[in-house]
């Protein structure tokens, strides 16, 4: 079986990927699998070793864009969003599509491609479960399309912590404006409110959440009911083992005694999830509330 653990990126969705993967039960694309696209491996080793790894540092970013030559954590085996292999191996446009990849976007050769990629690496893993990572737009239409049973853990962070996560990471491509990022054109009302703004950078980056959840909201009301499992991200920081309870409970998975020593390794510090009070400015700030103010509503977001 497939599951995909989705999020908009900076949600705390790599967390999330990352403590499932801790269950024997699961499989997983790696990094190492990934950097090597060309050989197209299919990792029947991850589990074994990246269950014997340490936790991921918190705050650590993609190598690319580490402003340290060397880290703790950087390298191990480790579940990987694997989007050269994607890329390579079943649709060239999975990583940057420009709106939502959905059902009708899925030819039946890519299809094809498609299960093969995922069947093999479930295969070879012998896993009963393979859960891989997809942040930015969702694409569970376009998963599902090939996976009737796809579950989804959707992780939810508030968006003004998004918002300033964005500007702070090097990937973000937001500062070449809407026209040439990688969510595609915005929408004439959210290009509107972006100009009335005067093009405000943290503006821009809480409208692009604002696409993405509008996104996912689409998505999930597509999706089979019992198929999708929303998480907050600051609940899990809250009660951790309540929460990764209930996603291995959504996902068919006990709570074996090696998982519990996976989960024993994990620390949940809530140290940055209102950093966005101290990070953005006043004025930045209310206006970024005032851009945000419908979804999170929305979303559980009332503060």
């Amino acid at each position: 079986m497939l599951a995909v653990v989705v999020g908009t990126g900076r949600c705390g969705s790599t967390l999330v990927q990352e403590l499932l993967s801790r269950h024997p039960g699961v499989g997983f694309v790696s990094g190492v699998d990934d950097k090597l696209s060309r050989l197209n491996l299919t990792g029947r080793f991850n589990g074994p070793l990246y269950r014997r790894s340490a936790p991921r540092p918190a705050g650590m970013t993609s190598l690319r864009h580490s402003r340290r030559l060397l880290e703790r954590g950087r390298l191990r085996v480790a579940p990987s969003e694997a989007y050269q292999l994607l890329d390579r191996h079943v649709l060239a446009g999975f990583s940057r599509p420009c709106r939502d990849l959905t059902a009708e976007d899925l030819t039946p050769h890519v299809a094809r491609r498609l299960r093969a990629f995922f069947d093999a690496r479930i295969g070879r893993q012998r896993c009963p479960l393979l859960v891989h990572h997809v942040t930015g737009w969702p694409r569970t239409g376009f998963l599902r399309a090939a996976y009737p049973g796809l579950r989804v853990v959707n992780v939810v962070r508030d968006g003004r912590a998004v918002t300033n996560s964005w500007l702070q990471m090097g990937w973000w491509d937001g500062w070449r404006g809407p026209d040439n990022w990688y969510l595609g054109p915005l929408p004439a009302d959210l290009r509107r409110e972006w100009e009335e703004s005067a093009r405000s950078f943290p503006v821009l980056a809480a409208l692009g959440w604002k696409m993405l959840m509008a996104g996912f909201t689409d998505a999930r009301a597509a999706h089979p009911p019992g198929q999708w499992l929303d998480v907050r991200y600051e609940d899990l920081l809250a009660d951790p083992r309540a929460e990764a309870a209930r996603m291995l409970d959504f996902l068919g998975l006990d709570w074996t005694p090696a998982f519990e020593r996976g989960f024993g390794r994990y620390e949940f510090p809530a140290g940055r999830r209102a950093a966005y009070h101290d990070e953005l400015g006043p004025a930045q700030l209310a206006a970024v509330e005032r851009a945000l103010a419908e979804p999170l509503r929305q979303w559980g977001y009332r503060d």
